[in-house]
This record gives C-alpha cells, sequence and structure tokens, in this order.
C-alpha cells in the first residue's frame, strides 16, 4: 500500500498485529497487548490509534491549523487485491470471490466482496453503513466493483458469486464488464425460454423432486431478458433445489462450486463472535468502522495466508472421513479439523513463542478446479 504515509501504514500494522496477538479488534485489548510488547505506555498507545480511525478534523491539532492526514479506505481495496495476487500460486489462474451484506445489530449494514479460500473470506472491499440511514444498494455496489478494472490478468478465471436476495440485470452486467463471471443463484419463479422457443416456461418445472439436476443455454426473464448457461440441481436432503446463471457455458461450470459462496458467512463470523470480536465495537460512526474494517482485512488476509499454507501441508491421515456429497463444495476428501484462519493463529502464535521470524503467508489454491 504505497500510498499510506508512512505514519498510516505503521499504525495500520500496529492495529492489525494486534489484533492477531489479542484475538480481537477492540481498542482496549490491542492497546494492551501492543503497550506490552514494546513497553510503550498505554496511553500513547491508545491515542496513536485512535487518530488513525478519526476523521481530518476531528484529529488532535487539526483545531489549530496543525496538518493532519486523513485515511481513504476506498484507495485501500485494489491494493488489498493486488495483495492476494502478489501470494498467490502462480501456476493457479482461477479466483473466486463473494458478495453479501452483514449488520452488526441495529447500528451497522456492510455490504462486502471478499476473496473466498479455503472455508475462509477475505475482505477486499466494503461499504459500512448506518443501519438506520440506509438505501439502495445498487450505486453502493457499482461504486465497490469499479475499484477494481484490469487488476486481475485477463487470461485468469474469476467467478463471482450472490445469493438469490441480491441478483439483478445491472449486477450481471457489471461483474461481465471487468472480464469476471457472474455466478449468481437466482429464485425459482421467473421464467425461462430454450433456444430455439418461443414461448416462456416456468423455472419452477424444471426440476421437480430431490435428486434431479438440469442445464442449458437459454434466455432468462421476459422483463429484462438475459442470455445465460441456467444450472439447476435439487440435492437430496434440502428443502429446495439451487438455480445458478452464468454466463460460462454449462460444459464449462459445475453448479456444486456455489457451495463456495456460504465461505463468505465463514468469513464474517470470524470478523465477529468467531475472530476478531467486531460485534463487541462501541463505534457509532460509520466512517470510523469502516478504517477499522480495513484493519481487519489486512489482519484476516496475514492468518488465512499462513494458515492456507499449513492447510496444504497437513497429510490426510490426520483428518477424519466424511461421507461424500455431490452438492457440497469439495477442497479435499476429507475435512478440516480447524479452520485456516485459526490454523493462522496458532502459527503465528507459535513462531512468536518459539522466537522464530514470523511466518508470511502465500495462497495455494486447491488442485481441483474450484473445488
Amino acid at each position: 500500500m504505497k500510498h499510506l504515509s508512512q505514519p498510516q501504514a505503521v499504525v495500520l500494522a500496529l492495529w492489525s498485529f494486534g489484533m492477531v496477538l489479542a484475538r480481537s479488534s477492540g481498542l482496549t485489548s490491542v492497546v494492551h497487548m501492543i503497550a506490552q510488547l514494546t513497553g510503550q505506555k498505554e496511553n500513547n498507545v491508545r491515542q496513536r490509534l485512535r487518530e488513525w480511525n478519526r476523521d481530518r478534523m476531528d484529529k488532535r491539532g487539526s483545531q489549530r491549523g496543525l496538518k493532519r492526514q486523513e485515511l481513504d479506505v476506498t484507495r485501500c481495496f485494489g491494493p488489498l487485491l493486488r495483495w492476494v495476487l502478489t501470494w498467490w500460486d502462480p501456476r493457479d489462474h482461477r479466483m473466486m470471490l463473494a458478495m453479501d451484506a452483514t449488520t452488526l445489530g441495529d447500528r451497522y449494514v456492510v455490504l462486502a466482496i471478499s476473496v473466498v479460500y479455503r472455508a475462509c473470506a477475505i475482505p477486499i472491499a466494503w461499504k459500512v453503513f448506518a443501519f438506520a440511514g440506509q438505501t439502495g444498494w445498487k450505486a453502493e455496489w457499482l461504486a465497490l466493483f469499479g475499484y477494481f478494472p484490469q487488476i486481475i490478468p485477463a487470461d485468469w478465471t474469476v467467478l463471482v458469486m450472490a445469493d438469490r436476495g441480491l441478483y439483478a440485470r445491472w449486477l450481471f452486467d457489471a461483474i461481465r464488464a471487468l472480464g469476471w463471471h457472474p455466478f449468481l443463484r437466482i429464485n425459482a419463479n421467473g421464467l425461462y425460454r430454450q433456444a430455439g422457443a418461443s414461448q416462456f416456461l416456468p423455472m419452477s418445472q424444471l426440476v421437480t423432486q430431490p435428486g434431479r439436476a438440469w442445464a442449458e443455454r437459454v434466455t432468462c426473464f421476459k422483463y429484462r431478458p438475459v442470455e445465460a448457461s441456467l444450472l439447476v440441481r435439487w440435492a437430496e436432503g434440502y428443502e429446495h433445489p439451487w438455480l445458478i446463471l452464468t454466463d460460462l457455458w454449462p460444459e464449462q461450470a459445475e453448479i456444486a462450486w456455489y457451495g463456495m459462496r456460504a465461505w463468505i458467512e465463514c468469513g464474517f463470523r470470524h470478523t465477529k463472535r468467531g475472530g476478531w470480536q467486531w460485534n463487541q465495537t462501541r463505534m457509532t460512526d460509520p466512517a470510523r468502522a469502516a478504517r477499522q474494517w480495513l484493519a481487519i482485512s489486512v489482519a484476516t488476509l496475514w492468518v488465512v495466508s499462513v494458515g492456507g499454507q499449513v492447510d496444504a501441508a497437513l497429510p490426510a491421515s490426520t483428518l477424519d472421513p466424511l461421507p461424500p456429497d455431490p452438492s457440497r463444495p469439495r477442497s479435499r476428501s476429507h475435512p478440516r479439523l480447524l479452520s485456516c484462519f485459526r490454523l493462522g493463529i496458532f502459527a503465528i502464535l507459535s513462531a512468536l513463542l518459539k522466537n522464530k521470524p514470523l511466518p508470511r503467508g502465500s495462497f495455494h489454491p486447491c488442485s481441483r478446479p474450484f473445488y
């Protein structure tokens, strides 16, 4: 992140490093941990971290005309994705992204785009709203995608997944405009038309019982139609089928890939109770919360990349067998006993305890295509 000033970069490093050691994004916990490690006074550390979160005019000294810099979080979105690409396995030119919204009680709504990787998610772009002040999300989603033109090389295959509540024609087109591939779940109450046919038929009639699947190139929707591939599968044990709309041809796509969309929910869990404890924040300003998410993103990128290295090296004999389920993505033939998020934190703490250099991570996608 070369656009950051040196003080901004240093405090971002302190924030994210302190989060990993404290396993919390809470100011008091991070301050105490950093002060203990560096021998500084807690009040001094607290002031540095607080200043980083504040708007320029709220910083100490700004009223006396002193120069104060404000951190523009949106300028970090592109560098975050480049950071992931820099550590990505150079032999693999595939990436899966997911987009979704999460809430924090009745205080915040966060729109997030994340790189999903080994059952974890790394936020690379987000928008924080006050819960009571949110409006339509179209402009915000388009703005978030607008930070990534020409970052991922054109010869990569990038899929973007979203749940059925987010589907819209403008979203489908915005993803394609980046050279990426939409992989969006849609509701079954729409209509479709097969190639060469004149009549639109209900999608709900494509698969009417569990254990069935269907895939074909079609025209979906009479209003604002889109020509795309429609993948349908109703797996045993599920209440409803999946209907996935993508610009990939049916023979290029596998509907089980959509199971990785749930990994962004794992990422939200790591941000909150399962990891950084952001659910306990007392911040009431969305702009300050967005800056704290930058530290959360950097901390997550670090621990997940380190944990992914450990996970990729685990022998299968250390893992318990899992009954096969064709509707779920299979990153391996055995389940993880610990998430990459946990493995990364443990690896970093172990290096500190053994007085070894801190590990720098890298990303090793699973060998099977998008599994």
